[in-house]
């Protein structure tokens, strides 16, 4: 039954092209006329699994997307209905006009909790800073910032099913300070720090800080390129090599927690920062606009994801910063999303840091 649903999906998308193209006749010995002929006894059999509804049809287009690929009946049934109370809840939330769309994605079949396990860290304790290092200075701030358009921020990356996101806002850090520094742009090695930076409070896949990150590597001596040390996405054993060092850290600086002054005044004036903030269970789904949040909480035990702040602006009369992620192009805004600015939204000024490039 598990290969009939998959063949199912293939015949339903060729029947999806052939009715969005407005093609009424095709020729007998058509492929694609023989696919559709034999649609309904393939969805006689998948109705009695799923169901015939527009739901099933938006399941099977989903599936097909983001290449989806299920075990056997129980989980089809089981991942059928996940998706429609995922699509329950992004319908309900984008009837509301909030400051922010909900959207499918490929997160879109599993539950909160499978997501917790698989793309966030544990909670992280931000106790670095509690005394920032960074100095203000009286310059008048711009009024919007975005560091994509000096050309210093790398493309977005995807973490895949590894809790590895603080070396994904190092590796961003990084990056940015080093397109600034030296006028080119270079990948750095995610998988480095996962299997690495252990010694420094860092957990792997299972979490760990951007701020302990540039710790290791200032004290490692260096950070491999993404070419020498590429990333598998799984906790392994150390590999560095002294001889593929992309870039050497001399110090990291520590915005001070809560701060939302210094974090946009660093943003402004010195280059993207890392950050760390409390994912909750709808931010997942989140598509566009200025997310906020009743449920995220400020603590410095809260945060669970890393990412990296690249600027700030307003969008309708809300301040928002502008931040990467790394879980693909595809998610959100093309990879990256607007947190609100003003209010510590999810504790996104409580554990920020930025490196000093030796």
């Amino acid at each position: 039954m598990a290969r009939v649903l998959l063949l199912f999906i293939g015949v339903l998308i060729a029947y999806t092209a052939v009715a969005c193209a407005g093609l009424e006749f095709l020729a007998d010995d058509n492929p694609i006329r023989q696919v559709v002929n034999g649609m309904h006894e393939l969805e006689s059999s998948i109705i009695k699994i799923i169901g015939n509804s527009r739901r099933a049809l938006s399941f099977v287009r989903f599936a097909h997307r983001y290449g989806k690929r299920y075990e056997d009946v129980e989980e089809i049934q089981r991942r059928f209905e996940i998706f429609s109370e995922n699509l329950r809840m992004i319908r309900s939330h984008n009837r509301k006009g909030l400051s922010y769309t909900m959207g499918v994605n490929e997160f879109a079949d599993i539950t909160w909790e499978e997501f917790r396990r698989h793309r966030l860290g544990a909670a992280q304790n931000c106790s670095a800073t509690s005394r920032g290092s960074h100095k203000l200075t009286g310059v008048v701030l711009p009024e919007s910032k975005d560091w994509r358009e000096t050309g210093i921020v790398s493309p977005i990356k995807n973490q895949g099913h590894c809790g590895s996101c603080w070396t994904f806002s190092t590796t961003g850090a990084l990056e940015a300070a080093y397109a600034q520094a030296f006028g080119k742009s270079i990948s750095l090695s995610e998988q480095q720090l996962v299997d690495c930076a252990g010694a420094f409070n860092n957990f792997g896949c299972h979490g760990g800080l951007p701020s302990q990150a540039f710790e290791y590597i200032k004290y490692n001596g260096g950070l491999d390129t993404e070419t020498a040390y590429p990333y598998t996405g799984k906790n392994g054993l150390c590999k560095y090599s002294s001889e593929n060092v992309g870039v050497q850290v001399l110090d990291s600086v520590n915005i001070t927690l809560g701060a939302e002054d210094e974090l946009k005044h660093a943003v402004a004036f010195v280059r993207p920062v890392s950050v760390a903030f409390e994912v909750v269970s709808g931010f997942r789904a989140y598509k566009s606009g200025v997310f906020t949040s009743t449920t995220c909480g400020s603590s410095p035990m809260d945060v669970n994801h890393a990412v990296l702040a690249v600027g700030y602006g307003v969008e309708n009369g809300i301040p928002y910063w502008l931040i990467k992620n790394s879980w693909g192009a595809d998610w959100g805004d093309e990879g990256y999303f607007k947190m609100e600015m003003g209010k510590n939204m999810c504790g996104v000024a409580t554990c920020a840091s930025y490196p000093v490039l030796a």
